[in-house]
């Protein structure tokens, strides 16, 4: 099976600018998981104050990197039905790139999330004790 004209060759990428440049980001498939990520990163920011949702969201992010493996593999059996070229290598260079990546760094700014937060209640916590026992000190003396 002859390659397309405009396929890139696995010896040609020397980089990942180059690789990103090689992709066809007009496919409708990429569209949609540029769409995804962008409600997967508002969903992200939207919840925030909630740890329950936020928990269950992280979870279920991970799940789908878990997964990646067979998605990746899903998709190159049946690429020929969404997409115009065969970007699902058996290495899963691509899967990673353009989905694993994005949600890893959704997952990374929850994980930040969480430190802040429990930044910020580790300092409400520890000034409360301090003014109870700035209190205790304060009865004690008179």
């Amino acid at each position: 099976m002859a390659l397309p004209t405009d396929a890139i060759r696995v010896g040609e990428i020397d980089g990942l600018w180059t690789f990103l440049q090689a992709i066809d980001w007009s496919e409708p498939f990429l569209i949609g998981l540029i769409i995804f990520h962008t409600v997967c990163l508002t969903i992200t920011i939207t919840t925030r104050k909630c740890s329950t949702i936020q928990a269950v969201y992280f979870f279920t992010l991970l799940v789908f990197v878990f997964f990646s493996e067979n998605i990746n593999n899903l998709c190159a059996l049946h690429y020929k039905k969404f997409s115009k070229l065969q970007y699902f290598d058996s290495n899963g260079l691509f899967i990673s790139l353009v989905f694993s990546v994005p949600i890893l760094a959704n997952c990374l700014v929850i994980v930040v999330m969480w430190v802040i937060t429990s930044s910020q209640m580790l300092i409400k916590v520890k000034r409360a004790q301090l003014r109870e026992a700035h209190k205790k000190q304060k009865d004690k003396d008179q």
